[in-house]
């Protein structure tokens, strides 16, 4: 059974436990405000230790900055993890930032995500943000992942 769990700083070194990995069918540039589908099949694989390391700091500069991170658990595995930052930013200083988003590949396309921007999301709302600030990659996956978790978002609200 998948938890969802408030994380806390000393728990960085699960990132570890996460499986970025994925086969990359399509990405997206937008041009003229317009998404282009670009064929690109490739792997992506894993993350090296550097990766990791880079991911990791991330995680552990938002949270000693007052960051908010949730991550999803099977048992006591870490198969899945989000990051609101905690600097506000855009024009009218509204908008909270989701810095890190990932599920292992193995539990993609099962509500974890969603489950887990949810819960970042009710925290931002309760810090006073009006917006998220979603940067994400360019993938099917991603870009897919966000637009209907938006969907769903403005549906029920």
């Amino acid at each position: 059974m998948v938890s969802i769990i408030q994380m806390k700083l000393d728990d960085s070194y699960k990132i570890r436990d996460i499986d970025r990995s994925e086969t990359i069918e399509l990405i997206y540039k937008c041009k003229d405000g317009v998404l282009e589908e670009i064929k690109a099949r490739h792997e992506c694989p894993n993350w090296k230790e550097d990766n990791y390391q880079e991911i990791i700091s991330r995680y552990e500069f938002e949270l000693s900055n007052g960051g908010t991170a949730f991550g999803a658990f099977d048992r006591d595995k870490l198969i899945g993890f989000g990051v609101l930052a905690n600097k506000f930013r855009g024009r009218e200083n509204n908008q909270l930032q989701i810095d890190l988003m990932y599920v292992t590949r193995k539990y993609r396309r099962q509500g974890i995500g969603s489950q887990i921007i949810d819960s970042l999301s009710k925290v931002a709302i309760e810090k006073g943000a009006k917006y998220l600030y979603i940067s994400s990659t360019e993938t099917e996956s991603a870009v897919k992942f966000y637009s209907s978790w938006f969907r769903h978002y403005l549906r029920n609200r």
